[in-house]
């Protein structure tokens, strides 16, 4: 090769080098704006991102304040938040192991896995109560404030077990997060241990997330967040509660990063084989052939640009979480903020727009 050859060579791989470097530094920019802007429209008081492009982490960062009386700051890796609802993504994985070890079948009476279970005037299996459609009711009342322990995942189910189905099964979809405890409950019996230790052993443990935990309300927990609610628009402390009623469902701390170690295991295949994956985000169908845009666990849908997506929200007493996952762009992205309900007008959706150029 010439002199000038390797001149315009090396001149080309710099400036290549440098576009990128350009892209993700506009897009980060940006992101970094409209997060600003939302935290002080919606009052938020922290914020974590984490955004993942063909596994590689490419910006994760920590905004205000993970307890504001102390001014701890934020961190993406550190600071452990209420998921909520990102929760059931978890257990389903949890349940997908099983699944692909031959150990579960999705079909059968639920009685098979939970003897104890109430038979109801339908049979309702684990497809159907993963999916929302076997008529299991959600919160009713201050159950979503609920402040009592309960030890076992057996009590849990105590809540809801006596109740009747609110529908004949795959008719209608009902969001229920007490489905999701039943579930937990199968998972117990059929992996012939306690449904958290499983968790933490089979799924935080394997996947390196170091930071991923069930949130005991009365045991002192390294970087765990407060707490928030907002009051006549002011950032008030959110009111104890104790999450051990729906741990599957809506009972974990997590991180920003961590969920991004989530999503990259499931789209690279690393535990789960490629046709377990299909099974689980596949979405669901009722009887009259309508799409539930929700498979086992996971939502599954596109955004408004036509872009396949799954993941989940979750909102908690005192954390709002958004997890998504966009397969063909090979982009996780997780949103995460201390303080229910956050009004953050599709925040996830606004930041994965500027990496997804």
């Amino acid at each position: 090769m010439r002199p000038f050859q390797l001149i315009f060579a090396f001149f080309f791989l710099i400036l290549s080098q440098s576009y990128a470097q350009t892209d993700y530094s506009i897009s980060i920019s940006q992101s970094e704006k409209i997060i600003k802007e939302v935290m002080r429209d919606a009052n938020l008081p922290g914020l974590a991102v984490a955004i993942s492009i063909k596994g590689e982490l490419v910006w994760s960062k920590g905004f205000g304040y993970s307890d504001i009386e102390k001014e701890v700051p934020v961190s993406p890796s550190e600071s452990k938040f209420r998921i909520g609802s990102v929760s059931k993504p978890l257990t389903a994985y949890g349940l997908a192991l099983l699944y692909q070890q031959g150990k579960v079948d999705l079909e059968v009476p639920i009685q098979r896995y939970v003897p104890d279970f109430p038979k109801k005037k339908w049979e309702i299996n684990l497809r159907q109560l993963a999916g929302h459609t076997a008529g299991i009711r959600h919160y009713r009342g201050n159950e979503f404030l609920s402040d009592k322990s309960y030890p076992t995942v057996e009590e849990g189910l105590e809540i809801f077990k006596n109740d009747a189905l609110l529908f004949e099964p795959e008719t209608k979809y009902s969001y229920s997060s007490y489905g999701w405890n039943l579930i937990s409950a199968a998972i117990e019996n059929i992996a012939n241990e306690p449904f958290l230790q499983y968790m933490e052993k089979k799924v935080f443990m394997e996947l390196k997330m170091n930071n991923t935990e069930a949130d005991y309300a009365n045991k002192e927990n390294l970087n765990r967040t407060k707490f928030y609610q907002l009051a006549k628009g002011e950032i008030t402390e959110a009111p104890y509660v104790d999450n051990s009623y729906k741990w599957a469902g809506g009972g974990f701390l997590s991180t920003a990063e961590d969920l991004n170690k989530f999503g990259n295991d499931i789209l690279y295949s690393v535990h789960l084989k490629e046709q377990t994956l299909s099974d689980f985000l596949t979405p669901q169908y009722l009887s009259d052939g309508k799409s539930t845009n929700y498979g086992i666990g996971f939502r599954v849908n596109e955004d408004k640009k036509g872009r396949r997506w799954f993941g989940h929200s979750g909102g908690s007493v005192g954390g709002t979480t958004m997890w998504m996952v966009f397969p063909e762009e090979e982009l996780v992205i997780t949103t995460i903020t201390n303080i229910g309900r956050a009004n953050w007008k599709d925040l996830g959706f606004r930041i994965s727009n500027q990496f997804l150029k």
